[in-house]
């Protein structure tokens, strides 16, 4: 910025036109260069002048911001899925805060349908995402240590259903598993892995499509993918996630002869899905063995693997940061004190689920403790606190920061089940997340110790925005 004259006196309207030649640019040009600023920056440059406080708390612009921080694809969703006019402009600046403040949401129990129809059975370590307006579930394990092999489809659109029709779409393919993963890379499921009920690991990798056809209703196909020679070694229990439009992403599980494992593979899959190249990241440091833990990616930041059950039997609460870094992958430990963070004792974890919202956040719901006692709690964890590489190589100047990056939130409405091996996903919108199953207690008897049984219940994690006369 240039130099103001020394003959002319300081005005208290900077925004004169002998202060500075920024307020002579034309507001196009205003508006690129804010779009730049880090929010705090934004807030102070607000604070200058009155032309500059009117641009900045302009609701084109914070809907800009709001692509820029939460993704384009989570803005569009998120509008669709209110109730607005098609020329209406949303208070996205109050949007924004609102989330960036997050502290509570609703939890909605789905009632059952009509009797008559079919449902999902109770289940634990399924397979449970959000592709193509859909839920699909796919497998796990059920009563007796029987895994299971069906595959389930609900058709959820773009409006908010309380009442939820499953259809099954077909048994056998892929064979029978729990403790597999499943992700939604574009329109496409990708299914690696899993235990069968004979206690053998597996290693393939299969695709899945949903087709919603307005004649024949919804179909799932599923096909064995071409991985030719090379894939990781079998295992179960592992975590894995989408981290671009063609790559996914595995890490640890239980291999053979119940073995925790710690390495990193990489599947790369060409448009059209026909084949797939597996290839193992070597990184050094990378995190520990672990079975039951979570891998999130968050556009513009990295993927985050939290929890899990290291070789010690001990449950972790450890946090990686898996990030590109000149060209290449690399996994980054997240530094934090357990004591520095508020109700901070209760976040070690194994079967949790960790799940994208809006704002570019995880909820992390559920899981138990190395007493295997179920959690019911709900954290959130801020990715847009994580400090720099930079900042990450001094973990002594980063701890308190990086535990400013959770926050325990308050449920309101229903009040599920403690449980453990659930699964969740959320809508495209990241405002609406579904829960299914797992594993809860079972109180036989007031005097009696509880038992473990399935769960087969489907509830509504919801993030409540106030809009104005806008209903969100």
């Amino acid at each position: 910025m240039a130099k103001t004259s020394t003959s002319t006196p300081r005005s208290s309207n900077v925004g004169s036109s002998s202060s500075s030649p920024m307020v002579k640019l034309a507001e196009d040009h205003l508006f690129t260069i804010l779009l730049l600023l880090p929010v705090d920056s934004l807030i102070s440059f607000a604070m200058t002048c009155k032309r500059f406080r009117s641009l900045t708390t302009s609701d084109t612009l914070w809907e800009s911001i709001c692509r820029r921080e939460w993704g384009s694809t989570s803005v569009d969703a998120f509008k669709s899925s209110i109730n607005t006019s098609k020329n209406q402009q949303l208070p996205w600046m109050r949007l924004y805060k609102q989330v960036s403040q997050l502290d509570s949401f609703s939890c909605h129990k789905l009632p059952d349908p009509d009797s008559e129809l079919m449902l999902p059975t109770p289940r634990a370590s399924h397979s449970l995402n959000f592709v193509s307006d859909c839920l699909v579930l796919f497998g796990g394990g059920s009563e007796g240590g029987r895994d299971l092999d069906d595959s389930w489809v609900a058709y959820m659109g773009n409006d908010f259903q309380r009442m939820l029709k499953w259809q099954k779409v077909n048994s056998g393919i892929p064979s029978g598993r729990f403790g597999h993963t499943c992700v939604v890379i574009g329109d496409n499921l990708v299914v690696f892995g899993g235990i069968n009920d004979h206690g053998m690991r597996q290693n393939d990798t299969w695709v899945g499509q949903v087709v919603i056809c307005e004649n024949l209703g919804i179909t799932l196909s599923w096909r064995l993918l071409d991985v030719r020679s090379v894939a990781p070694p079998p295992r179960g229990a592992h975590a894995a996630c989408c981290i671009d439009k063609r790559t996914m992403v595995i890490h640890g599980g239980i291999g053979l002869y119940g073995l925790r494992l710690g390495d990193t593979w990489i599947l790369e899959v060409p448009e059209n899905f026909c084949s797939g190249t597996w290839r193992e990241l070597v990184a050094h440091p990378s995190p520990p063995p672990r079975s039951g833990h979570t891998l999130t990616c968050i556009e513009g930041t990295g993927t985050v693997l939290f929890g899990g059950r290291g070789l010690g039997y001990d449950v972790l609460h450890d946090v990686w940061l898996l990030q590109a870094s000149e060209d290449q992958l690399k996994w980054v430990q997240m530094f934090y004190n357990l004591q520095d963070i508020p109700e901070g004792v209760s976040l070690p974890r194994v079967g949790h689920s960790a799940t994208l919202i809006l704002g570019g956040r995880l909820l992390i719901y559920g899981g138990e403790d190395s007493q295997r006692h179920r959690k019911g709690d709900f954290w959130v964890f801020d990715a847009s606190k994580i400090p720099s590489i930079k900042e990450q190589s001094t973990p002594s100047n980063s701890m308190g920061l990086q535990a400013n990056m959770w926050r325990r939130l308050k449920a309101k409405g229903y009040k599920p089940n403690c449980r453990s091996f659930h699964r969740a996903c959320a809508d495209h919108s990241g405002r609406r997340l579904y829960v299914f199953g797992g594993m809860v207690d079972s109180v036989l008897h007031p005097a009696e110790a509880s038992e473990l049984r399935f769960d087969g219940e489907l509830f509504l994690v919801k993030l409540e925005l106030e809009t104005g006369s806008v209903r969100c």
